[in-house]
């Protein structure tokens, strides 16, 4: 058989792939964490008595904005698991999402009385929640950064920022189920102090795990 017919004979049984869904296996990645990060924060902490905290406007108000982060950092990671991926749609929403929170700190300090500030601004666990965050974040990036591992990002550092970023996030959404703060200028500030936090470490551990 000569060379030409051969290569045609190979060709003809070519079948166009597709790309798995990696979008899901991220997600599930992330909640399995959560779901490990929930029994850290039942055995550590504990609840806060969740019902009345569902009442509450400032219990939705974090679970909206970690939620949000979260889900702007998933589409960043899917997006950099591949090479070439962009993350401008990504980048939009989280800053749609701290433009939104920002207006509703703003909004409360003008409100607030000067007496007022340091509670507003501070609460009574400032120096606290950042690092409850990135306690209850490494769980999530763990097996966060284990299924990205089986991608190929040709971002590393990138890639692994955009997986500390979820869970992180996934992570102070977790930590909203046990605190007790109340306030959108609290939130912006410590919350995203130990998101950004999350993020940062990524960046590091993903520069050398996600290279390949």
């Amino acid at each position: 058989m000569k060379t030409q017919e051969l290569v045609a004979l190979l060709a003809e049984d070519t079948r166009p792939t597709r790309a798995p869904a990696f979008g899901p296996l991220l997600l599930g990645a992330a909640l399995a964490g959560a779901v490990v990060s929930a029994v850290v924060l039942a055995a550590w902490l504990g609840f806060r008595p969740l019902l009345p905290a569902m009442h509450s406007p400032h219990f939705w108000m974090k679970a909206g904005y970690t939620t949000l982060l979260a889900a702007a950092a998933l589409l960043a990671g899917v997006r950099l698991a591949r090479p070439g991926g962009r993350i401008g749609a990504a980048l939009l929403l989280g800053g749609v999402t701290v433009a939104w929170l920002a207006m509703m700190a703003g909004h409360e300090t003008m409100r607030a009385s000067p007496g007022a500030m340091p509670k507003l601004w501070f609460g009574d666990s400032w120096n606290l929640c950042p690092f409850r965050i990135l306690a209850l974040a490494a769980p999530i990036f763990a097996v966060v950064i284990w299924v990205m591992r089986r991608m190929a990002p040709t971002r590393p550092a990138l890639a692994g920022a955009a997986a500390g970023l979820l869970a992180g996030a996934v992570g102070a959404t977790v930590y909203g189920l046990y605190c007790e703060e109340t306030t959108a200028a609290f939130v912006l500030v410590w919350y995203s102090l130990g998101m950004a936090a999350c993020a940062g470490l990524g960046a590091a551990v993903g520069s050398r795990l996600l290279r390949w």
